[in-house]
């Protein structure tokens, strides 16, 4: 009787006791694409949703590769972590395609087929039709950008053009050779560019969204790298299959003009440019005031305090623990030129180091004594930045990282920035375009007066010669290794680092360094730095490239896997 009862309850429950509801076939709740592509929709408000839910698909770019910059996979920092955490998978000898710690297949894919939708979809949106282009041309840059990320870390990929899969299409999919994706993205570029609004005709409240200079500054990198000796017929590879996959099969030294021509479209424009000013409060300001005229386009986030109290020294407590997470290397200490250009040749274990050195050392390093939160940071040993406590995350080299905080120095706690991360800065393509001139042979002067305009913004003095540094008669080698290391200092973790000496093809022995700290031990008021090797890195040439997720090579049989991972 009891089950009668309960069996009773539960129909009158799904017919209702009208008896006219039928059971949903699909949950009421579900929303469809005929929903967010509304053809009644004129604001189309929904397929707008869409659209900026791809835009969250971009790289976070803080702390993003297991709670560490990706630059602590490099010789510039190193995590606090005392285990490494799993960005020292770079670093260590142990990546392989199980284990790779920056996987971002997944992640691209699906900007790329999101994208595709968006695309296919948007037509029946009644949308003013200069607002429908605009939008096109945004998933579209979009669609490329993903193309580049993968691009960058594994060479060609699978295009899959406009294609949006079924689960019951055949996803065994080959690879694209690089020259294949390449020409894919840069043709992306060109036709989103055309409808995407400049720079100076995005309102405020916009910022954020895509312009045309984006665009542009996109395919200059692209270029650049394409360029660049690991891509351009620099492949190490002795599988030729592979090698066409991984870069051009023969080099061509005129692939620079590209790179030239490409930096010098978006810096005729005119919008975009060093913000005026110099020295380490003009640098530190790019990343903390919003709008400004060398960020081209950056990811958007609420104003926090989140940056300061994951990477500032550990002994604050403003009004939360900070944690300390990077520690910059004494290698990248020791990069940074002296305050008229030249280069740093006094040793590590100088405490007056730090003086009359290139004004950015400031704005993006802590060091023992430098003023934060109104009190000296103090990373000697046991003090209140290295307490040297058991289980506690602390600096390993003497350095915190300071690059994208607010200006502390004065205050007694932190009060909410922004801390939007930089993709594409007015910064990065002028040393491109000082790249490409110098290495196209011939134009290494031309070259010279673009660096001396990021040494300029940089707050290094001129000189009786006003060359802010650079030697007359600058050898083309040498010019190349001053803007290598003014890339290094002037793009420091934004992630381009980890790349750059990828592609510059820089040896595994070159790879394969000592990374150094400091010990600095105090006695009453004198201080005495003493230097230690804090790590190795190890480099292989497979390394040059990623590997490609295991989880996607047992997934489409068509993949075929980098040199030297299994």
């Amino acid at each position: 009787m009891r089950r009668n009862t309960y069996l009773l309850i539960l129909i009158s429950l799904l017919l209702g006791s009208s008896c006219k509801k039928r059971f949903e076939i699909e949950p009421e709740e579900r929303i469809l694409t005929s929903d967010v592509f509304d053809p009644k929709d004129v604001a189309g408000v929904l397929a707008l949703q869409y659209l900026y839910g791809i835009y969250s698909y971009l790289p976070t770019g803080f702390n993003r590769v297991g709670g560490d910059y990706l630059d602590a996979g490099t010789d510039d920092a190193v995590s606090s972590v005392a285990s490494g955490g799993s960005v020292n998978t770079f670093t260590n000898g142990q990546l392989t395609a199980l284990n790779y710690p920056d996987n971002s297949w997944e992640n691209s894919y699906t900007m790329i087929r999101n994208s595709n939708v968006f695309l296919k979809n948007i037509g029946v949106v009644p949308l003013d039709v200069n607002i429908k282009k605009r939008v096109i041309a945004e998933a579209r840059f979009l669609r490329a950008f993903a193309y580049f990320e993968l691009l960058k870390r594994y060479g060609g990929v699978p295009l899959v053009q406009d294609t949006i899969f079924k689960l019951e299409d055949n996803l065994n999919i080959p690879r694209n050779t690089f020259a294949e994706c390449t020409e894919y993205i840069i043709s992306e570029c060109d036709v989103s560019a055309i409808d995407l609004p400049l720079g100076s005709t995005i309102a405020s409240g916009e910022f954020g969204r895509i312009p045309r200079e984006a665009a542009l500054a996109l395919k200059c990198r692209l270029y650049l790298y394409a360029a660049s000796p690991l891509f351009n017929g620099g492949g190490f590879e002795s599988n030729s299959q592979i090698r066409v996959l991984t870069g051009y099969a023969t080099a061509d030294p005129t692939r620079w003009q590209k790179v030239i021509d490409a930096a010098k479209t978006l810096i005729d424009v005119g919008f975009y440019k060093l913000p005026t000013g110099s020295g380490t409060a003009t640098y530190s300001s790019v990343f903390t005031t919003k709008v400004n005229t060398d960020i081209i386009l950056s990811r958007q986030s609420g104003n926090s305090t989140s940056i300061e109290t994951t990477n500032a020294p550990v002994g604050y407590v403003a009004p939360a623990a900070s944690n300390g997470r990077t520690s910059p290397t004494q290698n990248f200490v020791n990069a940074f030129p002296n305050l008229d250009g030249s280069p740093y040749t006094g040793s590590s274990t100088d405490t007056n180091q730090y003086k009359n050195r290139d004004p950015r050392l400031n704005a993006i390093i802590f060091y023992n004594g430098v003023r934060w939160l109104n009190r000296p940071v103090e990373t000697f040993e046991g003090g209140l930045d290295k307490p040297n406590a058991p289980y506690k995350i602390q600096t390993q080299t003497s350095y915190y990282l300071r690059k994208f905080m607010g200006d502390f120095t004065t205050s007694t706690s932190y009060s909410n920035q922004s801390h939007n991360f930089p993709y594409f800065r007015f910064a990065e393509v002028l040393l491109n375009y000082a790249e490409g001139l110098n290495e196209i042979g011939g134009r290494t002067e031309e070259a010279v007066t673009q660096l001396i305009s990021i040494r300029r913004r940089a707050g290094i003095t001129a000189g009786t010669n006003n060359r802010y540094g650079i030697p007359s008669g600058i050898s083309q080698s040498a010019l190349r290794d001053l803007i290598r290391n003014d890339r290094r200092i002037e793009l420091a973790f934004e992630e381009h680092r980890f790349w750059d000496i990828r592609r510059w093809k820089l040896t595994p022995a070159d790879l394969s360094t000592n990374l150094k700290g400091l010990t600095i031990d105090k006695t009453g008021t004198v201080f005495t730095f003493s230097e230690k090797t804090i790590g190795t890195t190890f480099f292989q040439e497979k390394y040059y490239h990623m590997p490609i997720p295991y989880s996607e090579i047992i997934k489409n049989n068509q993949l075929i896997q980098n040199e030297g991972y299994e």
